[in-house]
């Protein structure tokens, strides 16, 4: 089947509901609406202004911005002027932006809201030029408003094609250098079209947009579902307005992150206390009111598919949320296929994989253990880097380089990365994320990294959950050993942890332990606590940084 592509399905919504609002932005606590007809306008103005900066058919241009209506005008823009966007993560170091703007080549830059500002503006090249979003932000030589005055509509614009590189994605390099993921126009429309359908997404939804859209997750459930539902999204304007506008906006659908759907957890356990909540749940008609009211103080209460990727998230997260009735539909994808693998259907879910193959979409298990995806979602290749492309893509199927096994029933789950196996000094073979995973259990810990290549037994660095820095330290330790016991009880041997060390410092993107997309950098921590653990005290099983 073939699909509308991206500017066809646009002009589909322009012609069926010119008037009807598609983006929110809040600015100052004033939400302001965007209908599809305004966003149309503002969008071949910029497209005009793009052509007259002497941008050309193919040409890069970089969004560096946090999540705003702008940066979907921006995006439709270069689609309009038949440009390939290059998205920047929020959060990039300086070193990466660098090379991600003279690997791509890129021309322009728009610039939008962001953070540590002052830190930021050495790292775009001075041959690139910028212009501003309508937000405070770095130096720039054009202004938003500015462009949208000075050039009409745009009225020759560009007809895409399916094989067309839409969109260049950087993998936010848990090792090396970033990879450019080229997307095609086909590949994202058959995605969005496909996602679309099967979840049953239609105009009557509501997206909530604050996860970053230079992420393909992100990109391909809020920007072009909403493309292609015609579905309403509304922006956060701030982190610390986000509880706010969440509550104002209830979406129907809201995707979140592991650790977001952890602090959320806390939160409310903050106000009732874990013990007392399971008390209060388990009374019949009580319990339903307590868990409306729960819902509904986070701005969930109309959600009807809530999804959570990019990392695994706790079997017990899962099952806190289905008793105050929000099921967590867990999926699996790649920047590579554009997100688009495999999902847990609301109503279908099974806990503790992710879920069946999307339509259009298969899957198999590679004879060592490795997933393997097809479909006309898969990237056209990593951009000036054949030689990775080859090594990814190999007759038709790209491999993921994570391990999986599949049930009877088509669900995957996922057992950990092929890479992240390491080998202990008795030659014995571990895969880190189950093990993780159980550790993870404990309501007191934030993340775990499970490390051992080259030692006698694995053990595990242990970043402690907000709640439990301000516990009293000998529960947080009893609690913890007794997770480390019991879970030695069910592994193998050569499994078992020998010692936990809770690290003093939290994991952050900014002192370089984590990916912007949220993922643990093990090399990086593996390196850090070298030493510390080289000196651990072998009679104790718990050590404190």
């Amino acid at each position: 089947m073939t699909e509308q592509l991206p500017l066809q399905r646009f002009a589909h919504w322009l012609d069926e509901q010119p008037d009807r609002v598609w983006l929110r932005q809040p600015r100052k606590r004033v939400w302001h609406e965007l209908t599809w007809r305004q966003v149309d306008d503002q969008a071949r103005r910029i497209a005009s202004a793009l052509r007259a900066l002497g941008c050309e058919r193919g040409d890069r241009v970089a969004l560096f911005s946090k999540n705003c209506a702008e940066w979907f005008i921006a995006d439709l823009a270069m689609m309009f002027a038949g440009l390939v966007s290059v998205p920047l993560y929020p959060t990039q170091s300086s070193e990466s932006i660098d090379y991600v703007l003279r690997h791509s080549a890129c021309k322009v830059i728009f610039l939008g809201k962001l953070d540590d500002q002052d830190k930021l503006s050495d790292a775009i090249p001075g041959t690139v030029r910028r212009i501003a979003l309508p937000y405070p932000t770095l130096p720039a030589d054009y202004q938003w408003r500015d462009l949208l005055a000075q050039h009409e509509p745009l009225a020759d614009v560009h007809q895409q094609r399916p094989e067309e590189i839409l969109s260049i994605l950087y993998t936010s390099g848990t090792t090396g250098q970033p990879k450019g993921v080229m997307l095609s126009a086909g590949a994202m429309a058959f995605a969005a079209r496909s996602a679309v359908e099967e979840m049953k997404i239609d105009s009557t939804d509501q997206c909530f947009s604050y996860l970053p859209l230079s992420h393909a997750a992100e990109r391909f459930l809020v920007e072009l579902e909403s493309l292609y539902s015609g579905a309403t999204v509304s922006f956060v304007e701030s982190l610390e307005t986000f509880a706010e506008d969440l509550r104002h906006v209830r979406p129907t659908m809201f995707f979140a992150v592991p650790r977001l759907w952890t602090r959320f957890q806390l939160g409310v356990l903050e106000k009732v206390p874990g013990p007392k909540l399971e008390r209060l749940l388990r009374i019949p008609l009580l319990g339903a009111l307590v868990a409306r009211k729960i819902r509904r103080q986070l701005g969930l209460d109309r959600a009807r598919v809530l999804v959570s990727g990019a990392a695994p998230i706790p079997r017990a997260l899962l099952d806190w949320y289905q008793r105050i009735g929000l099921t967590i539909c867990e999926g699996y994808g790649m920047t590579e296929n554009f997100a688009y693998g495999t999902f847990n259907r609301p109503g279908q879910v099974r806990f503790g994989s992710v879920g069946r193959p999307m339509p259009g979409c298969e899957v198999r298990i590679d004879d060592n253990g490795e997933v393997l995806f097809r479909s006309r979602s898969l990237m056209s290749g990593y951009y000036l880097d054949p030689e990775k492309t080859a090594e990814t893509l190999r007759d038709g199927w790209l491999h993921t380089g994570d391990k999986g096994e599949i049930d009877a029933d088509g669900y995957l789950t996922i057992t950990g990365r092929i890479k992240d196996i390491f080998k202990t000094s008795k030659g014995k073979y571990i895969a880190p994320a189950p093990i993780e995973g159980e550790i993870a259990k404990s309501t007191w810990v934030e993340q775990v990294c499970l490390m051992g290549s080259g030692l006698d037994q694995p053990l595990a660095l242990v970043e402690l959950a907000p709640a439990a820095r301000q516990a009293v330290r000998e529960q947080v330790e009893r609690d913890l050993l007794e997770t480390l016991r019991s879970l030695n009880e069910r592994l193998l041997p050569y499994e078992r942890v020998s010692h936990l060390l809770v690290v003093r410092d939290a994991w952050t993107i900014d002192n370089g332990c984590m990916t912007p997309t949220m993922k643990i950098r093990r090399n990086v921590l593996e390196a850090r606590f070298a030493p510390r653990v080289a000196a651990l005290d072998a009679s104790r099983k718990l050590h404190w940084e």
